[in-house]
């Protein structure tokens, strides 16, 4: 006898119509839950492999291995249970990863993507249950810069009101059921959107204005922008001072009693 789960990693304020309306695609997968991820890894998509820190303890979701061992996507109705989950506030709210000792080169267009399990919650496509993440990236996993991430306050559902964070997008790239080839995971599919989902980060767009990036200044950024990073920490948004509202963090998701989902993450080009 096979016992599913519907436990998501993340409770949102969409209405019960919505929440089980956002359910029942999950059924359609019940066959292939057990399937994802691969093993052994597919040597052409540059998974980051390595967890430098993890420090969170999420019942259910508190294996760090899963936020290294593949892109398990379910697509645009369900978050992924395959997730390490970071806690909101606290030392668990951050964890750091890397490509085993590999840089991520700067190249053009996105150079990386952060895979989390955000999915929709209403016929409006702009509303989204997500996880909110302040990425930065790192060349000795000491000193990080990031993207000075900014959140305009319209409402913490809607995708455009987060600007620059990883964390918002859902996740279509599923290693089993819906394979991409690594370029193909970097095709924009028009907007914000990519073939295989989740959210791209270029390294040309960091900015070393953001006082949360302490130890990051232009000679640094610069510097990763030329050779490229070895470390990349994910941090739960409402962990991270917001320079807008001096005092105070950025704002979390009411109802969810957890941090970010890292599902993983994907360079473009290694070296």
């Amino acid at each position: 006898m096979v016992f599913v789960s519907f436990a998501y990693c993340k409770k949102s304020s969409a209405s019960a119509e919505e929440n089980f309306a956002a359910l029942l695609p999950l059924l359609n997968l019940v066959s292939n839950v057990n399937f994802c991820p691969k093993t052994p890894l597919p040597a052409e998509i540059h998974i980051a492999t390595t967890v430098i820190s993890a420090n969170a303890n999420v019942a259910g979701f508190s294996d760090a291995k899963k936020a290294v061992n593949g892109i398990c996507g379910a697509g645009e109705l369900v978050g992924s249970l395959d997730v390490y989950a970071l806690d909101i506030t606290g030392p668990g709210a951050t964890m750091v990863l890397s490509w085993g000792g590999k840089t991520v080169k700067n190249v053009s267009g996105d150079d990386f993507i952060v895979y989390d399990n955000s999915f929709r919650i209403s016929d409006e496509t702009n509303t989204y249950a997500m996880d909110p993440s302040v990425i930065q990236v790192s060349i000795d996993g000491t000193n990080f810069c990031g993207f000075n991430p900014s959140y305009t306050g319209a409402s913490v559902n809607l995708m455009n009101s987060w600007l620059r964070f990883g964390g918002l997008r859902p996740v279509y790239f599923n290693m089993t059921t819906k394979p991409f080839t690594n370029e193909d995971l970097f095709a924009n599919t028009g907007g914000s959107f990519l073939l295989g989902g989740g959210d791209g980060f270029d390294l040309n767009n960091l900015d070393d204005t953001d006082p949360n990036d302490i130890g990051c200044d232009s000679t640094l950024a610069n510097q990763i922008k030329a050779s490229g990073f070895k470390f990349l920490k994910i941090t739960s948004a409402a962990n991270v001072d917001n320079p807008n509202t001096p005092g105070s963090k950025f704002p979390w998701p009411p109802g969810s009693y957890n941090g970010s989902d890292i599902d993983g993450v994907v360079a473009r080009e290694l070296q």
